[in-house]
């Protein structure tokens, strides 16, 4: 996190619009807007900026390194990706948060995650002993935040996938919507998350009262607007949709290569094992993050596109 200026100020000053009367103010606010960016990547958070780039790597464990790169898609709305990755010392111990936060019907929702998620998890008084339990208790309790505020926030929502890396050791991921985490392991790729699609928990949406369309030439839809099952936010869809995180833990091993979180606009043009295999011989963590990134933009993907890779060896 910055040291000088908080993550809400941050915030607040990045949505300021300033209309310029001279040339002298517009140097001095594109100054500003440069100083503000650089202070984010060093911070490790991502916000809605198309080519927002970054990569770190941990005091612990020197060999584990992280990158991240985004790009804003081709729709006609502003970017809605927001991402975090950056190792954080607490007493004695050291976690590497990442996450991909990937916003629909505005960017408040992901922006409100990028800022609060992570904190809430870790301000559980069991994180420590039971990860999985604490982490399900801030999903739930950080959904009911944004719901509660959802005048300032508005009438979106968002995705989330996120891995915390406990001491290099342990990986603890969760996610609900389809941003997606998955792992190299000997070079053969393995999905650590679970796409929340609107088809395969049609079951649960029903039982709440909802229902799923299927229209042909498009996906189905919660509801008959919302592409995915679960989701933060959404305070129109709430009764219909869940916010409970699907969960997995991996131990860090050494047949371990590397984990890529990443949103969708990835996957809806590359397979799991298309996209370890482009960027398996790619040693440096923000190189294959860009390289994924622009590897997808080839096969004409036109959403939001982010990316964070974590190299283990």
């Amino acid at each position: 996190m910055p040291t000088t200026l908080s993550l809400r100020s941050c915030k607040k000053l990045n949505r300021k619009k300033v209309i310029s009367l001279s040339k002298e103010h517009n140097t001095m606010t594109s100054t500003g807007r440069e100083i503000l960016h650089k202070m984010k990547v060093k911070a490790g958070l991502s916000s809605s900026a198309s080519g927002d780039t970054g990569k770190g790597k941990s005091k612990m464990s020197k060999h584990i390194t992280h990158g991240y790169h985004t790009v804003e898609g081709k729709s006609n709305h502003a970017m809605e990706d927001y991402v975090v990755s950056d190792f954080k010392q607490v007493h004695d111990k050291e976690l590497g948060l990442f996450a991909i936060f990937d916003g629909h019907l505005g960017h408040d929702v992901a922006s409100y995650l990028q800022t609060h998620l992570f904190d809430n998890i870790l301000k559980e008084h069991d994180f420590w002993t039971d990860t999985e339990s604490a982490i399900r208790r801030a999903y739930r309790a950080t959904d009911a935040e944004i719901l509660e505020n959802a005048i300032a926030l508005g009438k979106g929502g968002s995705t989330a996938v996120t891995a915390i890396l406990i001491n290099g050791q342990k990986l603890v991921v969760a996610n609900v919507g389809d941003s997606r985490a998955v792992m190299c392991k000997n070079g053969v790729a393995k999905q650590l998350s679970v796409d929340h699609e609107p088809s395969r928990e049609k079951g649960m949406i029903e039982s709440r009262g909802g229902f799923v369309s299927n229209i042909p030439g498009d996906v189905p839809r919660v509801d008959g607007q919302l592409a995915v099952a679960r989701a933060f936010g959404n305070k129109s869809l709430k009764i219909h949709l869940s916010s409970e995180p699907d969960m997995s833990e991996q131990m860090i091993h050494n047949d371990i290569e590397f984990l890529i979180l990443a949103s969708d606009g990835i996957w809806k043009v590359m397979s799991n094992q298309e996209a370890v295999d482009c960027i398996k011989h790619i040693k440096d963590a923000h190189s294959a993050a860009k390289n994924l990134v622009e590897e997808a933009l080839s096969r004409k993907s036109k959403d939001d596109i982010s990316c964070i890779v974590v190299r283990f060896r």
